[in-house]
């Protein structure tokens, strides 16, 4: 392998908790909420899976919603109309923070690099490996990377709002394949979700997958990368 692409969210980063989420956007909007109403309202939040990078949606949409959330990545619109129509499913002190907590998942300040994150991505730069970003994604993850110092490691960025299409349509990772100069033989994809970062295989790449936990769950898991990578 001379080359390796990275999933974004619950691979390289993972996104706040729910309740984190929330609060900072309660405190920014300065509207206090009672502690225990503030612990079930985000619980409500994550059951319906309203935090982009959080937990997937445990509940029943309607079809409206539904037919918007296959496409989600497809675009920037898609992507917000997607989480906000799920964070509208519940019940918030004033409807403007449905918008604003979708803008406060987009800021570096909600995401956390995984502990081995900047180890790995710069013993593959050491190694002289090239180094994509893939993500399913409706925003730009680059400000992201730059906030948390490992966009030095990463040699293009392929999101799914900017194509028009999302994993695992392989048409994707043969952009990646493309902006990198490399064969898809020659590659390595890490992700967390089996269906989407798998599409890969479909090209010719190898494939790895890590679990979807929080940051201070997963200390290590990207270190075997290094080992699949010559």
């Amino acid at each position: 392998m001379t080359a390796v692409l990275f999933d974004f969210s619950g691979t390289l980063f993972r996104v706040e908790s729910t309740e984190s989420w929330l609060r900072a956007v309660l405190d920014e909007a300065e509207l206090p909420l009672a502690e225990a109403e503030l612990t079930r309202t985000a619980r409500e939040l994550e059951h319906v899976g309203a935090l982009p990078g959080g937990t997937a949606p445990r509940v029943p949409m309607p079809d409206a919603l539904a037919a918007v959330w296959g496409v989600r990545d497809e675009s920037a619109e898609l992507h917000r109309a997607a989480y906000t129509g799920l964070s509208r499913l519940v019940t918030l002190p004033d409807p403007a923070l449905h918008d604003a907590l979708y803008d406060r998942h987009m800021l570096p300040a909600a995401w956390r690099p995984y502990p081995d994150a900047a180890e790995v991505l710069r013993a593959l730069r050491e190694r002289g490996a090239k180094v994509g970003v893939v993500s399913n994604i409706g925003w730009d993850l680059r400000p992201v990377f730059r906030a948390h110092g490992l966009d030095r490691y990463v040699d293009a960025y392929v999101l799914s709002y900017e194509h028009g299409v999302q994993k695992p349509d392989p048409r994707l990772f043969e952009a990646a394949c493309t902006a990198l100069a490399v064969e898809p033989r020659d590659v390595l994809m890490v992700g967390d979700d089996q269906r989407a970062d798998g599409g890969a295989a479909a090209l010719g790449c190898g494939v790895h997958f890590v679990d979807h936990l929080p940051a201070a769950q997963r200390p290590d898991a990207l270190r075997p990368v290094l080992d699949l990578v010559g």
